[in-house]
């Protein structure tokens, strides 16, 4: 296993919940990665963000005219070399916080031109976690988050689900297999 604390790596808790399931495997990741890398970790809640209105004006200047937290969270996502989404599903999708950044990132995305762009070369991952026994659920969930990734042409590198995972106790059972999905970001 290589280190280079020189490769920054962006662990973000998709959910607004601080303490719970989510929560406790971005603490398992964060940890595993800074064996190996410079890494940060935030939860979509550090962050304020209006919802997008839809006004299309950032389809011409590449800005958009809500003033709010979006930049500082772009700017995380800047900083970073390797991007590991975190996510619950709500109702078989993301949560709506970070849904709202997503749509919100619409400057970002390679869906119109002109466009801002964050750097190039940035490698994606995602775990999606879900109460119930289905995968089908987190696989939506992760293609959620694969989809954003591409429109900002990040490249999508590994997905993990994890199923029948309601409460901060549960990621214990989880554990090896989160840590054998850190081995290969």
């Amino acid at each position: 296993m290589c280190s280079d604390k020189s490769t920054n790596a962006l662990v973000i808790n998709c959910s607004p919940v601080r303490n719970g399931a989510t929560a406790e495997i971005v603490h398992i990741v964060s940890e595993q990665l800074s064996e190996r890398y410079a890494v940060r970790s935030i939860c979509i809640d550090d962050f304020t963000f209006h919802f997008c209105t839809g006004c299309r004006t950032c389809h011409s200047t590449a800005k958009c005219v809500q003033q709010d937290d979006v930049d500082k969270m772009i700017a995380q996502y800047e900083w970073a070399d390797i991007i590991i989404s975190v996510s619950p599903s709500y109702w078989a999708d993301i949560p709506g916080q970070f849904k709202a950044f997503i749509d919100r990132c619409t400057p970002w995305c390679n869906t119109h031109e002109p466009h801002a762009a964050i750097s190039a070369g940035k490698k994606g991952y995602s775990i999606a976690l879900r109460t119930g026994p289905s995968m089908k659920e987190c696989d939506r969930v992760i293609e959620s988050i694969e989809h954003f990734y591409g429109h900002l042409e990040i490249a999508c590198c590994g997905r993990l689900g994890l199923c029948a995972v309601e409460h901060k106790d549960a990621v214990a059972q989880r554990k090896d297999a989160i840590i054998e999905f850190c081995s290969k970001i």
